[in-house]
């Protein structure tokens, strides 16, 4: 079960905010709240965007658009995905398969899999 959530001060365009969050998400509330910050004050510092709501609408708007560029957010390129997916399956594999390592097969032959990237896996 997990804790109360718990009051966080940040600070975003110089405006105090207070947010109740999980213990463990605090560290990173304060990381978002200081990124929107940053963003903030760089399209405040443009001077073509007048006002704070205005402002906080254009930073979400890039932050938004930013995440959807890198993956919609997930943090990890497809491909990586992929292969960890592929490693993940192989060592599934190895482990459901006694008396064999990971570095050969069932018939003892070395097994010379390759990634899309022609790195061994």
């Amino acid at each position: 079960m997990s804790a109360e959530p718990t009051p966080v001060k940040v600070h975003i365009l110089d405006k105090e905010y207070l947010i109740a969050c999980q213990p463990e998400e605090r560290d990173g509330l304060i990381a978002s709240a200081r990124r929107v910050d940053e963003r903030m004050r760089e399209i405040r510092k443009t001077g073509r965007v007048i006002g704070t709501d205005r402002i906080a609408v254009m930073a979400a708007i890039n932050l938004a658009y930013e995440q959807l560029q890198t993956g919609g957010g997930s943090g990890l390129d497809a491909s990586v995905v992929e292969r960890l997916h592929a490693l993940q399956g192989r060592i599934a594999a190895a482990l459901a398969e006694p008396g064999t390592s990971p570095a050969r097969g069932a018939s003892g032959a070395r097994d010379q899999a390759l990634d899309e990237t022609r790195e061994r896996v």
